[in-house]
Formats: C-alpha cells, sequence, structure tokens
C-alpha cells in the first residue's frame, strides 16, 4: 500500500485537466496516501485547484531539455521524500529518468522510447483504451488487470475547484460584472492553425449572442490578443462596449475563476474547452483536424460541432492540403444552434460515458 506517490505530469494545460482523472483515481484506491504531481510551472494553477493533489512539484526544465546531470540532481534531492511508486505519464525516455534517480521502487508508464529499465511496471496495450483519460486512469490499475479486462472500472470527470474570493477581486480588477449573462469565447489553441475557428465566425456568434441580451468575454493567453481584437472589431461598433478581451490580461488562476460565472463557453479544441468542462459549464467544443474520439469535453453539458468533410480529422497542426475546409465550412449558425440546444431549459444533457 503506497504512502507516498509521485506522478511525473504532462505539459499541455488540457492533457493536465484530463490528468485529474488519474489522480481521483488514486486517491480513491488510496485515500491515505500523498499525491505529488510534477509539472511545468504553467500547469501548476490547475493542479492547486485539484484537491486530490497535495503537493504540485515545478519541473524546472524545459519541454525539450534533456539535460541528464540536472535530471539526476533532481532525482536524488526527491529521494528524500520516500516515495513508495512513481507513475510516468508522458511517453519520452527523459520524463522516465527522475523517478529512477530517485530510487522509486515501483514506475509505472506506457512503453515507447526505449524505456526498458527506466520503467519497472510497463505497460504495452495502449491501444486497448481509446481515449487519452482512459490511458491516463489505466496505470492507476495493476497491469494484469488492465491487460485482462480492456476497460477501466470507473472513470472519474475532472471537476476543477473555484476560488469565489479571487473571482470577486478579479471582477473588479477588470472592472467586470456578472450581470447579464455571459458567453465565453476561446478562439484561440496552442497546437497550432488547424484548430482555430476562424475570427469572423466567432464575430458572428458574439453579435448574435450580444443581440440576445448577452455579453461576451474572449479568454487567452498574450498569443492570443489579434486575435480576440479581430473578433471585435468584427462586430458593429455599437455593439463593442458588450464585448470584453481577457486574453492576456489573467493569469490561469484568474481564468479559472472567471469562466465559472459562464451562461456557456465556445472553444475550440484547446486546453481552456477542458477547462471549461472541468468546471461544469454549458460547452460548445469547436473540432478541425482533431477529434472527439480522442480527447472529447469530459462533462454532461457539452454539444461537439465539426464538419464531416473527407480529410478530417488528419491531426495536423496546419492544414496539409492548405485550405482549412474544416473550419472555414463550419458555420456560425451550427455552433449558434448547439447553443440554443444547450441553454434551453427542456434540453436534456449530452453524456459522454
Amino acid at each position: 500500500m503506497p504512502k507516498k506517490i509521485l506522478v511525473i505530469g504532462p505539459s499541455w494545460v488540457g492533457d493536465m485537466v484530463m490528468s485529474q482523472s488519474l489522480y481521483i483515481t488514486l486517491k480513491q484506491q488510496h485515500p491515505d496516501a500523498k499525491l505529488h504531481v510534477m509539472a511545468p510551472a504553467w500547469c501548476c494553477a490547475l493542479l492547486e485547484r485539484m484537491p486530490e493533489v497535495d503537493k504540485a512539484i515545478v519541473m524546472p526544465l524545459g519541454h525539450g531539455d534533456f539535460k541528464l546531470t540536472e535530471r539526476f540532481r533532481i532525482g536524488r534531492q526527491l529521494a528524500t521524500e520516500g516515495y513508495d511508486r512513481a507513475i510516468v505519464q508522458p511517453n519520452s525516455m527523459k520524463s522516465a529518468l527522475i523517478p529512477l534517480f530517485a530510487g522509486i521502487k515501483k514506475r509505472t508508464g506506457w512503453k515507447g522510447e526505449s524505456r526498458y529499465g527506466l520503467l519497472n511496471d510497463l505497460r504495452s496495450n495502449k491501444t486497448d483504451f481509446p481515449l487519452m483519460v482512459e490511458r491516463y486512469v489505466a496505470l492507476a490499475h495493476p497491469k494484469a488487470d488492465m491487460q485482462n479486462n480492456h476497460r477501466i472500472p470507473a472513470l472519474p470527470w475532472p471537476a476543477l475547484q473555484v476560488d469565489t474570493a479571487n473571482q470577486q477581486n478579479v471582477l473588479k480588477e477588470l472592472n467586470l460584472n456578472a450581470e447579464s449573462p455571459i458567453v465565453s469565447l476561446c478562439p484561440g489553441a496552442e497546437f497550432g492553425p488547424s484548430k482555430r475557428w476562424p475570427e469572423q465566425h466567432y464575430a458572428e456568434v458574439a453579435r448574435h449572442q450580444i443581440e440576445q441580451g448577452k455579453q461576451i468575454w474572449i479568454f487567452g493567453s498574450a498569443k492570443d490578443i489579434s486575435v480576440a481584437e479581430t473578433i471585435k472589431h468584427h462586430l458593429p461598433h455599437s455593439l463593442q462596449g458588450k464585448c470584453h478581451i481577457l486574453a492576456g490580461k489573467t493569469s490561469l488562476h484568474q481564468a479559472i475563476d472567471l469562466m465559472a460565472l459562464s451562461s456557456v463557453v465556445i472553444s475550440n479544441d484547446s486546453g481552456l474547452m477542458h477547462i471549461a468542462a472541468a468546471l461544469k459549464r454549458p460547452l460548445v467544443g469547436i473540432y478541425g483536424s482533431t477529434s472527439p474520439e480522442y480527447t472529447p469535453p469530459l462533462a454532461e453539458q457539452v454539444a461537439v460541432v465539426h464538419t464531416d468533410i473527407e480529410c478530417r480529422p488528419c491531426f495536423k497542426r496546419e492544414c496539409p492540403l492548405g485550405h482549412l475546409k474544416c473550419l472555414k465550412e463550419l458555420p456560425a449558425g451550427k455552433v449558434l444552434a448547439a447553443i440554443q440546444q444547450l441553454t434551453d431549459p427542456a434540453h436534456i444533457a449530452v453524456s459522454h460515458r
């Protein structure tokens, strides 16, 4: 029975949100164990909103950094913690080094990048689990069970906590109010342009919603400011006062707390989409080159929209055919219909269980 577990977490925001399903499972199995998660600094705001995680440890090395000597030093530092078990979520060889250097006896992870010896509880039947979240949760269960049953006994969904005091402080700081319904737009995507629904389509949705008496909040990082400004500028001048650009103005903590006030969220397949799902907000998820068959939003009130053209999903960062039809040919009307479906009191929640 492990008393202390170390998880080497993923580097992407969306993946980290889905990782909460693994952490919930570990705590259900070992309620008295301490759970520590190592991840990049930008993911720690998410870990702090997961009650299952007892400690977030900042990974000081960048995504592409090997730096064997530094990994050895970090591992020896962690050896003093006395971990009984490690779970390595990334598939890279370098991600498995720190638990080895920390002397952790049981080291679990999926087969990948010649990790024989680095991991001694190596799993090889990843394709038995089509969803990424299933692959994460499978690592919590005994290897024999996962090889024989090919199914997860239970799949808890992420549920991020909201800091209501911080929420009120940020509303004041940014001169916002929640008096009229909030429609949140998340038009960015770190992955690349093949995930980004066109700005003019977002603007059409925003115009319609403002005319219905709602306000628009546009979320994103500093990289998404120009996209947000383009959406706002596409609106009639008389409606622009109801459109608030929050991209680049909030920390991840602040974005989580503000997004929790949304009456509906419209998002590309991105980290913010998974945050909205974990906040249990009604959500329209827009898919271009990627597929909800692999990384669906894990929530009840979800409508997934995409085109059905032959070449999608291709899972490419940029359109290999150069036309981006999977996004350009997805009309605003389809998203507006999904919003109506989600916000209609008679709507029956959609489940991805």
